[in-house]
């Protein structure tokens, strides 16, 4: 395979202005990332929580989530978010990572948490926490890139519950 073949990527910081395509992504990436895990009415009544686009710009405007855009050959492919931990500690948590599944198994997800890692590290970062559910495969996925169990915790959302690991990585 020669190089040329490979898709040019690109992550920058989203701003208000790209929650249409946040929006796009995540529609394309939610229920099949979650349909084998949770049931197609928690996974509607999640969606509908965390996507609408008021919902999202209070994420950015009002919580400090930083979201970065993922491009290849310059299509929106993957976004990320995360936020520092208010208790402090340099302690950041990953609340978002999704790659479109026709780009799945290309380490596009792999470049994204890099990016996340790098930008945390430059404004004091010590520690990525993200949340994945106990049944989501994509725990040998973050396994891999370093992070490890840390705790389980069981999140309400409305009627229902996510039953996550957290998982953190150290940064130094």
């Amino acid at each position: 395979m020669s190089s040329s073949s490979l898709p040019v990527l690109t992550i920058q910081p989203a701003t208000l202005a790209d929650i249409p395509t946040i929006i796009q992504l995540a529609e394309a990436t939610w229920e099949p990332t979650y349909r084998f895990i949770v049931s197609k009415e928690q996974i509607e009544y999640m969606y509908r929580v965390i996507y609408t686009p008021t919902s999202l710009q209070r994420q950015m405007s009002d919580d400090g989530h930083t979201f970065l855009l993922l491009h290849a050959d310059g299509h929106p492919a993957g976004y990320a978010s995360f936020s520092r931990l208010p208790a402090g500690n340099g302690i950041f948590k990953l609340h978002k990572i999704y790659i479109l599944p026709s780009h799945q198994g290309q380490g596009f997800g792999q470049n994204l948490i890099e990016a996340v890692e790098e930008t945390t590290r430059q404004i004091g970062g010590k520690t990525l926490e993200l949340n994945v559910n106990r049944h989501n495969p994509a725990i040998s996925f973050y396994e891999r890139l370093g992070f490890q169990r840390h705790r389980e915790e069981d999140i309400a959302i409305g009627p229902y519950w996510m039953n996550d690991y957290v998982m953190r990585k150290e940064l130094a």
